[in-house]
C-alpha cells in the first residue's frame, strides 16, 4: 500500500495530545435519530464539548462516519470536525463506504493519512473494513505496513489506530464482530516493545486493558452507547463521549474519556437491533 505520510509538530516539551473522536453514525438529516439518539446533533454536542481542550495537536477519527453512506453525512462531518481547528485523521469503520466517504473527505481537506510522525512518537492507521460484513480483517497488504512502519521506527513510541477491536470485550454479540485475524496483529506487534497503545471504535463502550505490555483501549460513540457485558443487543443509558489523550515524550500515556450532559440525548431501550 502507499503509505500517506504526515509530520505533527510536538509541544514545547515533546508531547502530542489527540482528541479521539469516534463512531459518529451520521445521516444527511440533521433530525433522523439512531435508535433514539439523533447523531447529528449528538455529534455537534461532543464536538462543541471538546473545544475546552485547546492544546490538542489533532484529532483521530476510529470509523463509522456515516450510517446513511451519503455525501452528505461525509461532508456534515468535515463540517462540524472542523470547527476544532484541529488536522483531523480518519480512517474507515463497517458502516463507512469508501468511494462516497473518500472524496468527499478529501474535497474538504480532510486527507487520507496512514502514518503520523513526530519527534518521539508515531501514529499508525490501520483499515480493518471488510466491505459488506461488520466484522474486521486486516489484509496481509495492511499487515506489511504495519511491520514496516514498526521497523522503520524503531525508536519511536507508537500508538496504533483501528475500527475494529482487538481483544473480546465480554460481550458475545459484539465480539462475533472483532478483528477476525486478531492474532496475526499481535503476532507483528510482539517483538516492538516501543508499540505503547491500540486505540479502537467500534464497539460504543469504554475500555482500556493490558496485554503484554501494550493497552488496548476503545472509546465511546459520539452517538448511541452499547452495554458492556451483554450477551445478547442491549443499548446503555451512558451519555455520548469521547477520548483525550496525552502522549508523553517519554513514552508514557495519559487518557480520559469524557461525555457530554447525560439528559440531552436518551436511547430506546427498547430496541433489539439495528
Amino acid at each position: 500500500m502507499n503509505s500517506q505520510t504526515v509530520p505533527l509538530k510536538a509541544d514545547t516539551q515533546g508531547n502530542l495530545a489527540f482528541l479521539q473522536i469516534t463512531d459518529t453514525h451520521l445521516f444527511a438529516d440533521r433530525d433522523k435519530a439512531l435508535l433514539g439518539i439523533k447523531t447529528v446533533q449528538s455529534f455537534e454536542a461532543v464536538v462543541q464539548h471538546a473545544g475546552k481542550y485547546k492544546q490538542c495537536q489533532a484529532v483521530l477519527s476510529t470509523g463509522d462516519l456515516s450510517q446513511d453512506h451519503s455525501a452528505q453525512s461525509y461532508l456534515g462531518f468535515s463540517k462540524h470536525i472542523k470547527t476544532l481547528n484541529l488536522p483531523c485523521y480518519w480512517l474507515p469503520g463497517n458502516h463507512d463506504v469508501q468511494s462516497v466517504m473518500l472524496p468527499n473527505l478529501l474535497s474538504e481537506g480532510l486527507a487520507q493519512t496512514t502514518l503520523i510522525e513526530s519527534e518521539y512518537w508515531q501514529v499508525i492507521l490501520l483499515d480493518s473494513q471488510v466491505e459488506g460484513v461488520p466484522h474486521g480483517f486486516l489484509s496481509a497488504e495492511q499487515l506489511e505496513f504495519l511491520q514496516q512502519a514498526l521497523q522503520n521506527n524503531p525508536n519511536k513510541y507508537t500508538l496504533i489506530c483501528v475500527h475494529h477491536h482487538v481483544l473480546p470485550v465480554g460481550s458475545a454479540w459484539l465480539d462475533q464482530h472483532i478483528l477476525k485475524n486478531s492474532q496475526a496483529f499481535l503476532e507483528v506487534i510482539k517483538p516492538f516493545v516501543n508499540v505503547r497503545a491500540v486505540i479502537s471504535g467500534h464497539v460504543h463502550q469504554e475500555g482500556d486493558t493490558n496485554k503484554n505490555g501494550v493497552r488496548f483501549i476503545t472509546t465511546p460513540s459520539t452517538c448511541v452507547q452499547f452495554k458492556p457485558n451483554s450477551d445478547d443487543f442491549a443499548l446503555d443509558s451512558v451519555a455520548p463521549g469521547y477520548r483525550y489523550l496525552s502522549l508523553k515524550a517519554d513514552g508514557t500515556l495519559e487518557t480520559v474519556v469524557e461525555r457530554i450532559n447525560q439528559d440531552a440525548f436518551s436511547v430506546d431501550t427498547d430496541a433489539t437491533g439495528y
